[in-house]
């Protein structure tokens, strides 16, 4: 398997590991890929949101302490995983790991509003077009849709790379 290190060429918190075989097509990495970005930046932009508006106030955690422990619990676990402390741990994100966790947390925020705490909007999940119009760039070099993996780094199943994300100019 191919370790591909992503980071987004615009955040030093996004960043992940990701596997696949070198002779996957760039069309599918991409993505998987991208795909596993946006839902790493749909729960760090919930997660701020959360912690500033309702977290933080201490009337939400003193009136209501079980759905705020959950809450808490919920966006600390999601925060843990797409952390970039994972790729020091040599841990790869899954998105079905990412959607449960997303999940999770949209459950928890259906409890805090029926007891009426959140009243302001949250961050849609990401638009799949914005990210399809990201571009992935390896030693210098755009990774072209159509072609395969092994177009790029050789047939070498043992090998790392540093992918980087980069908005389509």
């Amino acid at each position: 398997m191919v370790v591909v290190h992503v980071k987004a060429a615009t955040l030093e918190e996004q960043q992940f590991l990701y596997h696949c075989i070198s002779t996957s097509a760039i069309d599918e990495v991409a993505d998987v890929i991208l795909g596993i970005h946006a839902l790493q930046s749909h729960i760090q932009s919930l997660s701020l949101l959360l912690r500033q508006r309702l977290l933080s106030d201490p009337s939400f955690s003193d009136s209501s302490p079980d759905p705020s422990l959950a809450l808490e619990r919920s966006l600390s676990e999601a925060e843990t995983y797409v952390s970039k402390d994972q790729v020091e741990h040599n841990r790869f994100l899954s998105p079905h790991a990412l959607r449960a966790h997303v999940k999770n947390i949209e459950k928890e925020i259906k409890i805090v509003q029926s007891k009426g705490f959140l009243d302001c909007d949250l961050p849609q999940p990401p638009d799949c077009e914005v990210h399809q119009q990201m571009q992935l760039w390896w030693a210098g070099k755009e990774l072209v849709r159509g072609k395969r993996l092994c177009d790029y780094i050789g047939t070498n199943e043992k090998t790392k790379i540093v992918i980087t994300l980069k908005p389509a100019c």
